[in-house]
């Protein structure tokens, strides 16, 4: 399997993971069990897997959002809702969710399931904390959640083997998201919107950006950063690959993920242009 293949099955993954923060189930979910809003819902039920850990550690995690705006959701989170309240809460809500939206998801799970629970423990976890915290929560014993569990595994474990790359490339948080945005034609307000920063803090990376020569005078990505962001997706590739290399047929979970994944993005409940960079599958 090449590398850049870990790529196209992040596209079908992405989307059955991506319901437990945007969905009406996800979010009453949250509600009921106590969080106050979405962003404390957010990190809540995201930070669950990871114990009632502090702000700090959310922080280091997520990588790209405002402190302050962490800050504001945990560890407050915890003294409304345990970890294990938000665990569970979250699996049920994102099964119900996706048998709403996507019908035919059991028969999906049974298939697809069980194979994706192999990539998972067939993962290194090292230096990837958000994967292997997930990977130590109980397999849900609905066939629907307990997929939906692998799928959000697996994509932690690229976020985090992404987030190792930027820290090396010495691209801070606020950066990353900035640089991310001007490749993919995003606006500064949207940043501000979706991950907290204020227009200060953003011209600041704005011109740290500038002078690396990755972004121009205007706040557009150059053409050395556009083959500057390409390189480290190529580079996420490589570290994301290794735990589909046990399907013995990666295209034929693509193809089986597909109907579910674009069933959830024409769902209208996923926006597009979304935090995370998804295309439509």
């Amino acid at each position: 399997m090449e590398d850049s293949y870990a790529r196209s099955l992040w596209t079908v993954i992405e989307p059955l993971h991506l319901v437990t923060y945007f969905t009406p189930e996800a979010l009453q979910a949250n509600k009921d069990a106590g969080m106050k809003g979405f962003w404390m819902g957010y990190f809540g039920s995201r930070a669950a897997p990871m114990g009632p850990v502090p702000a700090g550690v959310v922080e280091a995690t997520f990588y790209g959002f405002q402190p302050e705006r962490v800050r504001k959701a945990v560890p407050d989170a915890w003294k409304y809702a345990t970890p294990e309240t938000l665990l569970r809460v979250r699996e049920e809500a994102a099964a119900a969710a996706l048998r709403r939206i996507a019908p035919g998801i059991d028969e999906v799970a049974a298939k697809a399931g069980p194979l994706l629970a192999e990539a998972v423990e067939a993962a290194d976890g090292a230096a990837r904390p958000l994967f292997s915290a997930n990977r130590d929560v109980p397999v849900p014993a609905d066939p629907v959640a307990a997929l939906w569990q692998a799928t959000t595994a697996l994509r932690e474990h690229r976020g985090d083997s992404h987030l190792t790359i930027l820290a090396n490339e010495g691209l801070s948080g606020i950066e990353s998201v900035v640089l991310a945005a001007a490749v993919d034609g995003r606006t500064l307000e949207w940043i501000t919107v979706a991950r907290g920063w204020t227009e200060a803090e953003l011209r600041a990376a704005v011109a740290a950006l500038a002078e690396r020569g990755l972004l121009d005078g205007e706040g557009a990505a150059t053409a050395e950063g556009r083959a500057y962001r390409e390189r480290i997706e190529e580079r996420t590739n490589t570290l994301a690959a290794p735990p589909y290399r046990v399907l013995d047929a990666p295209e034929e979970m693509y193809a089986l993920l597909l109907p579910v994944a674009r069933a959830v993005n024409d769902s209208g409940e996923l926006p597009f242009p979304n935090p995370v960079g998804l295309p439509r599958a």
